[in-house]
């Protein structure tokens, strides 16, 4: 069977076992309830819907994600319609964030990370211009910060293509069909055998992988805790009772991430601080595992697990940013200009 023939199948199947017809969904364009005075949109299409829907949805700041169809002449477009390429529109997530929590800047870097944006003939599998990257833009500053993204990809090197992504206008988007929402959480059997046999998670791999060069790099416990999301010990860690003046900065991007300044004594037996240094070099999600609710904490560039933030900390903050000592680098405060970061000398005067 061809891989191409894969999404097609499942869906037939699914469409027998539900018991429904694209005829009988009301497929409207989206109306959202929630206090849009706060939140933001924005829109991306990358290939299918149902794989670009899942790496925003546990992320900290998303309210929703929203599988549609975008940027067509035809009001109300069915899923066969749009997959005939008959409509112009492409297959796209809306996303709905809060900007106070999460920026635009990070929901592109999530975006570049799902896709590959030297395909101008639509995306793995799913072939044709329903299924091409696009970034729509809904103000000024959305199409300003989506340009200098993918300036900064193409000149980046890591792709040995040029970047064919479009940067386009916002003009409409149409909720899909019901059964396509959450569609990894409703089949995740189907979902998984797709996305596989689709040939994006390989591809993603070899591109954005870089496992055996941070092994090389990275001690054995450094790696499991930013890589493989792991923790390490209490009270047996290099940081945890570490009382010199300095910063603390990513151990594999070198972003600056905590100051000694922020530090206190948690009685945990990890780093523990009351608020960033750089609030934008982090990324906070959610995490269910342990069956609890977390929120996690990683490095925006390196995206370097780093631990969990919770609400027990001391003032002004009341937060404690519980941090791995494996997944940090201490500078001290003598060598901030030698190493190249002078900027945060004045945090010690």
């Amino acid at each position: 069977m061809k891989p191409s023939h894969i999404k097609k199948i499942i869906l037939f199947i699914l469409l027998i076992l539900i018991g429904c017809s694209n005829s009988k969904i009301n497929n409207t364009d989206t109306d959202i309830s929630f206090d849009m005075a706060k939140l933001e949109k924005a829109t991306f299409a990358g290939g299918c819907f149902w794989c670009m829907e899942t790496p925003y949805e546990q992320i900290k700041g998303i309210k929703e994600v929203i599988s549609g169809y975008a940027g067509g002449a035809k009001e109300n477009p069915t899923y066969e319609e749009v997959s005939s390429g008959s409509t112009g529109h492409a297959e796209s997530v809306q996303i709905i964030y809060d900007p106070k929590e999460i920026s635009y800047e990070t929901l592109l870097d999530v975006f570049w990370k799902q896709i590959d944006p030297t395909d101008d003939g639509g995306q793995f599998v799913d072939r044709g211009k329903q299924y091409r990257s696009i970034i729509f833009y809904h103000n000024k500053e959305q199409k300003i910060l989506a340009e200098n993204s993918k300036q900064q990809l193409n000149a980046s090197g890591r792709f040995d293509k040029p970047i064919v992504t479009e940067i386009l206008p916002f003009t409409n988007f149409y909720k899909a069909e019901e059964y396509h929402q959450d569609y990894y959480k409703k089949n995740p059997l189907r979902y998984k055998y797709y996305r596989y046999n689709s040939g994006r998670d390989q591809f993603l791999e070899k591109v954005w992988s870089e496992k055996e060069e941070l092994k090389k790099k990275l001690t054995d416990m450094q790696y499991y805790v930013t890589q493989e999301n792991g923790t390490e010990k209490p009270f047996s860690n290099e940081y945890w009772n570490n009382k010199e003046e300095g910063i603390y900065v990513d151990i594999v991007s070198g972003e600056p991430l905590f100051s000694s300044t922020d530090k206190f004594d948690s009685g945990t037996g990890w780093p523990s601080f009351t608020k960033p240094l750089e609030k934008e070099n982090i990324v906070e999600n959610e995490d269910k595992s342990w069956f609890t609710s977390r929120t996690e904490v990683r490095s925006k560039n390196a995206n370097s697990h780093l631990g969990h933030v919770f609400n027990d900390g001391p003032k002004p903050t009341g937060l404690r940013y519980c941090m791995n000592s494996a997944a940090l680098r201490f500078i001290p405060k003598k060598d901030l200009e030698k190493q190249g970061y002078s900027k945060y000398k004045k945090l010690f005067n």
